[in-house]
């Protein structure tokens, strides 16, 4: 099919090279950027579901409401001073990229206000930035607060006299102290150019389905890998962006095939729930699915990087794609943490592209994972630096970057610091076969009794075990030393019986990893190891909460012993009740779901979608004989032992 929205040229390179040899010939300023990214006006830039209905903005349109917004801007701050920073408190929307453009074009410093983060850390940035305002689409902050509704375009069209010289992103949070990384125009252009090489190097990351490339929108903008990978690499090549208009997975499954999203880039976490969800969907199919996906998996595994396999993944799991996100997506990339291989061999064997990819707050995006061999793309590789960077391993096995897309300078503990030499990530990493691989943090690691480093990231990709919702590795202090502990997160309806297996296993795993006398103590909790705010593993929150005795845990020993019939029954009563309106006292233990308490098959669908999530256990699709609470009951302890 031929492109009708790359600007009359005859292929995308084309297009892609001219582009960018005007951004070349350019001052390279934020000014030229602004006007480089919009130049293709009849571009879509925004599309989102409204109701029935699909919300189209052109890239003409965007830029317009920039510059009204601008006006409206100007006003609402006479007197700010020139190159002053003003944050930006939105999640991710149209009117976000306006108003971010409406900062810069009036000559202000935006800094992009981390959601996830609590109010003592942002007034922090507010504090050491030294903010005049923020624009805010909830709440207020100790500096002159705007409402984002209040800065709707006006009228007037404002005449940017000199645009804003830097941006500032935070960092995630996730260590003692966030940092300030503020990006000059140049940083950008050099981001920009990044991408180009990987356009250049990379077929599939440039190929567009039904004429048109669209990327969801599910990083947050204001993290460094949403502004410059989904946000900025994108638009400037004049894409369109798909808004995702919540996390729930209905919600992303249907925004996907709805608006034919080509591109998705994420965090690990929500490629693993993906995964999961998928497995726990095949497996409630019952063993012939299953046994016929485990099969199709071999046999992928098998033809490894031949053509064939390609060719076989695309017609072996056509079914388990269309349960997912359909033919539509054709790139998709994950970043931020370690992932397991498990998780990146699924995907790219189905038929999926799946890569890694590497960046962090202080040095902007790096490298991605270009090759399109399954071998490689599952190994957890990031792949090569991109064009402008460079990469060395240092003594001690930490990451070194170093080029010109890096932030110019770190505000860290109110202290401003240039970013002009080596850059040491502290993440430890592996050069072999032409790769990079990320292998953990290097304040991650265990020093265990014996001397010995331990890896958690390594250790933890290795513990996958039937039953467990995941594991965490943490160094727990015993007076002069650092005890190795792994906290497991169970199911809470566990059994004494089922447990002991699952510790059991475990030891195990570790036994073959010659870890036995390294790591000794297992602690099963019933809390989630990710809380809601969070990407990734907070190392040094849980190894809190062990410490400070705040999780919850779960004794092998007295794991439900002599309580199946009371807790897991209670739960299942309440389950029916709310799934049927009606009173707990009204559910008899052998009442008929259908015939006795008038559920019918939707209502039940919904009941035993509630019990395999709270309960972590599979039920088979279209069965609905167990309609007591008795036989659910009876089937929920058959499968938690």
């Amino acid at each position: 099919m031929k492109l009708t929205n790359i600007a009359g040229f005859d292929s995308v390179d084309a297009f892609v090279d001219d582009k960018l040899r005007r951004y070349n010939e350019s001052d390279k300023s934020f000014r030229s950027l602004f006007s480089l990214m919009f130049s293709e006006q009849d571009n879509i830039l925004w599309e989102e579901s409204r109701g029935y209905r699909v919300s189209k903005t052109t890239y003409a349109q965007a830029q317009e409401n920039a510059l009204r917004r601008a006006a409206v801007l100007k006003q609402q701050l006479p007197g700010t001073a020139e190159n002053a920073v003003v944050g930006i408190y939105m999640d991710n929307s149209l009117a976000w990229i306006e108003i971010f453009w409406a900062v810069l074009c009036c000559g202000f410093r935006p800094l992009l206000m981390n959601l996830r983060l609590d109010s003592e850390t942002l007034e922090y940035a507010l504090r050491v930035t030294n903010a005049a305002a923020v624009i805010a689409d909830s709440g207020s902050f100790s500096v002159k607060t705007l409402a984002a509704d209040s800065i709707k375009p006006g009228d007037g069209t404002y005449q940017a006299e000199r645009f804003g010289t830097e941006i500032m992103v935070m960092s995630s949070g996730t260590s003692a102290h966030v940092k300030i990384c503020a990006y000059t125009a140049e940083g950008f252009y050099h981001q920009i150019r990044g991408s180009y090489s990987i356009i250049r190097r990379c077929a599939q990351v440039k190929k567009h389905y039904e004429g048109e490339l669209k990327l969801l929108t599910f990083l947050p903008f204001y993290h460094i890998f949403g502004l410059v990978a989904v946000y900025i690499w994108f638009s400037f090549f004049s894409r369109t962006l798909v808004r995702l208009n919540d996390m729930q997975p209905q919600t992303i499954t249907n925004t996907i095939k709805r608006h034919k999203v080509t591109h998705i880039f994420a965090v690990p976490l929500f490629w693993e729930k993906v995964y999961e969800q998928a497995m726990r969907t095949i497996r409630d199919r019952g063993d012939k699915t299953w046994n016929k996906f485990q099969k199709g998996m071999s046999i992928r595994r098998k033809l490894g990087d031949s053509p064939l396999g390609e060719a076989f993944s695309k017609k072996a799991f056509a079914e388990v794609r269309e349960g997912m996100f359909g033919e539509s997506v054709l790139f998709m990339i994950t970043g931020g943490s370690c992932i397991g291989e498990p998780v990146l061999e699924f995907f790219n064997a189905i038929g999926y592209r799946l890569a890694d990819g590497y960046g962090m707050s202080e040095i902007g995006i790096t490298s991605v994972e270009l090759s399109g061999k399954l071998s490689v793309l599952r190994s957890g590789s990031v792949g090569t630096p991109m064009e402008g960077v460079e990469y060395r391993i240092g003594d001690s096995g930490e990451l070194l970057v170093r080029g010109k897309a890096m932030a110019a300078y770190i505000i860290e503990d109110g202290e401003a610091h240039d970013n002009a030499d080596w850059f040491n990530t502290h993440d430890l990493a592996s050069f072999d076969g032409g790769c990079y691989r990320i292998l953990g943090r290097q304040d991650d690691l265990i020093v265990s009794p014996s001397g010995e480093n331990l890896n958690p990231n390594l250790i933890e990709s290795r513990l996958t075990v039937d039953g467990i919702r995941g594991v965490c590795l943490v160094g727990e202090n015993r007076g002069d030393k650092t005890v190795p502990a792994l906290i497991v997160s169970v199911n809470r309806y566990i059994t004494g019986e089922r447990l002991k297996a699952i510790e059991q296993a475990l030891r195990e795993r570790l036994s073959k990893m010659n870890l036995s006398g390294q790591i000794n103590r297992l602690v099963f909790v019933e809390d989630a190891l990710m809380t809601d705010t969070e990407f990734k593993l907070n190392r040094a929150r849980l190894s809190k909460a062990l410490a400070d005795g705040t999780l919850t845990e779960v004794v092998p020993d007295r794991a439900m012993q002599g309580r199946e019939d009371d807790e897991i029954a209670r739960k299942i009563i309440t389950m029916f009740a709310l799934t049927l309106n009606k009173p707990e006292d009204e559910i008899g233990y052998d009442a008929d779901f259908f015939t006795e308490l008038g559920g019918t098959s939707l209502d039940y669908f919904s009941l035993i979608a509630g019990m395999r999530d709270e309960f972590r256990v599979s039920f088979t699709t279209g069965d609905m004989t167990m309609s007591t609470v008795r036989a659910l009951h009876d089937y929920v302890i058959e499968k938690t032992v």
